[in-house]
């Protein structure tokens, strides 16, 4: 009798149990949907109103749901891309090349690299009535960001571009760089790694992860020598000074050690040599295949390389690629172009010395006369220290095509003092301390093409007011 009413309790309390749990999933859904819903609508919102909301919508979702971005990501097969430089443009390459040979993709493509900002472009895509299948989503990750992406999916890859100082003020020095990056892949050690192998920092990498290495399998010219501005110049093994037999560009390219002899890996896929090289972009054999970039500089050719890298692990025929390559559109201030009134502007986003330099490298090639604008900020997002302009070669700059140098900005006048030092003509400068006598002094110039290189606010904040203006049609 006892263990028959024992039993009879003991199925109740199940029943209860189960029920009350059934009621709490139902809850735990229904503020999910709860969450997707307002955040969906308020993307649909910021698209009307603002042309764009990349952050808030995430910020929004994470409120109903800490758990959002695993459960709204479920259908996708993320690869993420990190590192220093080249982030968005790396991300947009695979994207196109994905894209074009028919594969189901999305992206962020506009650069919104934070955990709130993942998550708006995953809610972007979200459709409560089908599901993607055989979908991907290449997803640039800003690098303090990576461990936080990668608690909640798990990609098929992660790439690093580079690791260069940036942002001191947030990051610090490269190697703190290296550990915040190397954080959010331990939680993810089924994934593949596709490094640059010319970065020395990502040798040696005491890490379970398959990795695969891109890089310069033949240098671009005869120089092996390096820079007292190197970022990454001592061996991580025994601290002793890298010897290069040769240089790609800042710390990149085929070094050793010649005290333990620490050296760059294999490469799995390279560029085997530069065929041409000019303002209009470059044309290079990447593993005895021939491309053409239709973006200018080195760090674009890594770029492309990295893309090619992905492109090939997924099967992705040469020509898909090839054509991507040749015709990938410039976007968000990744040498875009934009006409203002007869005027061709080519905006460049630049953010630290090495990619400064590479941009400055980039436009000595073009021969022809020319203006420049330089926007400095040093807002949070641009980082609050500008010491580091001391640190980009403006000496190397060929001044004797260039007409009129342009600045603005918060620190234009920081930008001024080391352009005189650099030993440029003040006679040559324009300040302009808004956007309106900027946009004038724009217009009204001689030359018809003017190279704007901005940091990020600056650069943000200068497209939205052209977007205004109506000489930028999509804002995000």
């Amino acid at each position: 009798m006892i263990k028959l009413c024992y039993s009879h309790l003991h199925n109740f309390c199940k029943i209860v149990h189960n029920s009350i749990i059934r009621r709490r999933c139902i809850k735990i859904r229904f503020i999910s949907l709860l969450g997707i819903v307002i955040s969906k609508l308020l993307i649909f919102i910021s698209n009307k109103l603002y042309k764009g909301g990349t952050n808030f919508p995430g910020k929004v979702a994470l409120k109903f749901d800490k758990n959002i971005l695993s459960k709204i990501s479920r259908n996708y097969t993320p690869i993420l891309v990190t590192g220093t430089n080249g982030k968005t443009t790396t991300t947009n390459m695979i994207y196109s090349i994905l894209k074009n040979s028919g594969i189901n993709v999305i992206s962020n493509s506009t650069g919104a690299n934070l955990y709130t900002g993942i998550i708006s472009c995953f809610l972007k895509n979200y459709s409560f009535f089908s599901k993607a299948k055989n979908s991907y989503a290449v997803i640039e990750v800003d690098e303090a960001n990576l461990k936080f992406v990668t608690e909640r999916i798990k990609p098929e890859m992660i790439c690093i571009t580079n690791l260069f100082r940036d942002q001191l003020d947030r990051y610090g020095e490269v190697n703190t760089t290296l550990n915040k990056i190397v954080e959010g892949i331990k939680n993810t050690p089924e994934t593949i790694l596709i490094l640059n192998g010319d970065e020395p920092l990502l040798g040696k990498m005491n890490l379970p992860n398959k990795i695969l290495y891109y890089g310069f399998s033949s240098r671009i010219d005869n120089s092996n020598k390096t820079n007292v501005n190197l970022d990454s110049k001592f061996c991580k093994i025994c601290n002793e000074p890298y010897i290069y037999n040769f240089t790609i560009y800042n710390h990149l390219g085929d070094y050793y050690c010649p005290k333990c002899g620490n050296a760059r890996p294999k490469l799995d896929f390279s560029v085997n040599n530069i065929l041409n090289i000019d303002s209009t972009g470059s044309s290079v054999l990447i593993d005895d295949k021939k491309f053409f970039i239709n973006q200018a500089g080195t760090y674009n050719i890594y770029n492309a390389l990295c893309a090619f890298s992905v492109s090939k692990l997924l099967g992705v025929r040469d020509k898909f690629i090839y054509d991507s390559l040749k015709t990938l559109d410039s976007k968000f201030g990744r040498q875009e172009l934009i006409k203002i009134n007869d005027k061709s502007v080519k905006i460049i986003l630049v953010k630290n010395p090495a990619g400064f330099d590479e941009a400055l490298n980039s436009i000595n090639l073009d021969k022809k006369s020319k203006s420049l604008a330089l926007l400095l900020n040093d807002n949070y997002a641009d980082g609050t220290d500008v010491s580091w302009i001391w640190d980009v070669g403006f000496e190397n700059l060929d001044n004797n095509t260039i007409q009129n140098i342009i600045l603005s900005g918060i620190r234009l006048y920081d930008l001024s003092i080391r352009l005189k030092v650099a030993g440029f003509n003040e006679n040559r400068f324009s300040l302009c301390d808004d956007y309106d006598s900027l946009l004038d002094r724009i217009s009204k110039g001689n030359d018809s093409m003017i190279y704007l290189l901005a940091t990020y606010t600056a650069m943000t904040s200068f497209r939205k007011f052209l977007n205004n203006k109506g000489y930028i049609s999509n804002l995000w």
